[in-house]
């Protein structure tokens, strides 16, 4: 078990920013943090900080996933199986639990942005499924695959045509 961040001060984390400046329909602006991990288990915690209406990439989650709003706003686009969309507003101080194989969606902050925590078990050792603009091209990310990019300092779950990050 690895414990990066042993105290919640959301002001001495590290954080990590990833942008995409492509022109994509929405604007993916965002940072994260890794809390801890333990492999042996499959576990990660870690935090996401959106800016102002500011989007991640969009996937779904292969983990089982906890969800905590810190602050603000956590909006969800969820892709129904028939091809609908449904849409889900967390705020501050929400809780919410989603097992394995979760819907794909489009995740953002409000207009104030929004700060939330999540732990993930990945029974399978697989955390996401990344997508394209057009929701096709998918490409998943390991539990080991994101440890690795945190301590080489690269975006994780990145792809050639996904983002760029700085560290902050």
């Amino acid at each position: 078990m690895t414990v990066i961040s042993g105290q919640f001060d959301l002001d001495s984390v590290e954080w990590r920013h990833v942008t995409d400046s492509d022109g994509a329909q929405y604007l993916v602006d965002f940072e994260y943090s890794l809390l801890g991990y333990d492999l042996a288990s499959q576990r990660l915690d870690m935090l996401l900080r959106f800016i102002k209406q500011g989007h991640c990439r969009r996937h779904r989650h292969i983990a089982s996933t906890m969800t905590l709003v810190l602050d603000g706003e956590q909006h969800l686009l969820e892709m129904q199986p028939d091809g609908t969309s449904k849409s889900i507003v967390r705020k501050k101080g929400d809780y919410a639990l989603a097992s394995v194989d979760a819907l794909p969606h489009d995740e953002f902050g409000g207009e104030e942005g929004g700060t939330v925590l999540y732990s993930m078990h990945a029974p399978e050792g697989i955390l996401f499924e990344y997508f394209d603009e057009n929701m096709e091209n998918g490409w998943t990310l390991s539990i080991e695959e994101f440890v690795d990019s945190w301590n080489n300092e690269t975006i994780y779950g990145w792809h050639p045509e996904a983002a760029t990050t700085t560290a902050s």
